[in-house]
């Protein structure tokens, strides 16, 4: 039988054409049919802060929501790993790993724990909802209420892909984070197309974050040595270098914010108090979960009385967990348990802060400790939410 040969270069001729014309005909009859629905895109939601400024907290008000995936302070990953370096250094690295967990990229922690195999690898793992339960985690429902003890007994063996996993499953991806200094730092982000960024800038009256900072002296010094550029040696910050520092971040972001904000900033950016959130817990949290797309769950509703309405002001051993306390008298607390010389100090460093994020001085003693005295001056109209900011205006 005779063969008939068909030179290869007709033959790749051929191939190609016939690839062309199946592309053409697939792409002609996909406009004909109906489109599937896209998932819709992430929100993105980063809680900027202060060490002890109420930011765990707010935290969790997120955390515990059905909706959300949360992650407490993962660039703790890239200070512990560089903490020979200063925190403007630092900014670049911190931004970098904040975008790829926004995006659900966990490869970003290989550099910074090579090592990790479960879950409990992860700082403050335990303190998201959504890795203590499904996919992440069996033992709990996504609309259950997780406490951080139960969830390390219960899901720290879990591998650490499973972070990843869970992330994906979720409409929302929730970050807290104390270590920007600069909100321009976040342009990058902000202008991203792939993120659906919205800030969620949290303060706190200088005078009570120094009274809880002091709770905390030990657990805070390594940082403090990066906040101020000490090449790796621990600071405990007895001269308030490191609020000076932190409020002037506060007054940087805030009228970075506020002062002929970018386009892009608009319905993004909402400043919040700390002290109008337990003063006031469910009309706050409902603003801030319109403002993220969320809305609120009757479980959440009771848990978030349960948690500002306990007994007292909380234990010094508590300084790092979400307790039911007294949130209003927490908030109040500086104002009996720190001297007079220590808050005039402090209000000298931090004054700048203090009257543009709406608090009020004191000239005295007397008027420290006389709590019929409110020195959270009202809420001005459009002070601390600039959501709706028109440039033109």
């Amino acid at each position: 039988m005779a063969r008939i040969r068909i030179p290869s270069t007709v033959v790749i001729i051929f191939v190609t054409v016939q690839t062309g014309f199946l592309l053409f005909m697939y792409a002609r009859y996909s406009s004909f049919m109906p489109q599937s629905e896209e998932k819709p895109s992430q929100v993105h939601i980063l809680i900027l802060s202060s060490w002890r400024s109420g930011s765990s907290f707010v935290g969790q008000l997120f955390s515990q929501h059905p909706s959300v995936f949360y992650l407490m302070e993962p660039a703790w990953h890239v200070w512990v790993t560089m903490y020979q370096n200063s925190a403007k250094v630092l900014h670049m690295a911190v931004r970098d790993l904040v975008r790829s967990v926004f995006l659900c990229d966990m490869s970003v922690f290989d550099a910074y724990m090579p090592w990790k195999r479960n879950l409990s690898d992860l700082f403050q793992w335990a303190a998201s909802r959504a890795l203590c339960s499904a996919p992440a985690c069996d033992s709990f429902q996504r609309t259950d209420i997780t406490s951080e003890l139960a969830c390390k007994t219960l899901c720290g063996r879990y591998p650490f892909s499973k972070v990843e996993e869970a992330c994906k499953t979720y409409s929302h991806v929730v970050i807290k984070e104390v270590r920007f200094f600069d909100l321009k730092v976040l342009y990058p982000l902000l202008t991203d197309p792939s993120l659906n960024l919205k800030i969620i800038h949290l303060v706190r009256d200088p005078r009570a974050v120094v009274k809880s900072r002091e709770q905390s002296v030990k657990a805070l010094a390594r940082d403090n040595g990066i906040v101020l550029s000490t090449n790796g040696t621990k600071v405990e910050d007895s001269k308030y270098k490191v609020m000076q520092e932190v409020c002037r971040s506060h007054v940087q972001i805030y009228e970075t914010a506020s002062l002929k904000p970018p386009n892009f900033l608009k319905d993004r950016y909402l400043m919040v108090r700390f002290e109008d959130l337990v003063r006031d817990p469910l009309s706050e949290i409902s603003e801030m979960y319109k403002f993220a797309d969320l809305s609120l769950t009757p479980r959440l509703k009771s848990w978030i009385y349960n948690i500002t309405h306990g007994q007292g002001p909380g234990k010094k051993k508590e300084a790092f967990k979400i307790t039911s306390r007294d949130a209003v008298s927490v908030s109040q607390a500086w104002r009996n348990v720190l001297s007079f010389q220590k808050v005039k100090k402090i209000q000298e460093v931090c004054k700048g802060a203090i009257n543009i994020l709406g608090y009020q001085l004191v000239d005295s003693e007397k008027e420290q400790r006389d709590l019929t005295l409110d020195l959270v001056l009202p809420r001005r109209q459009n002070q601390f939410s600039w959501s709706s900011f028109n440039p033109k205006h």
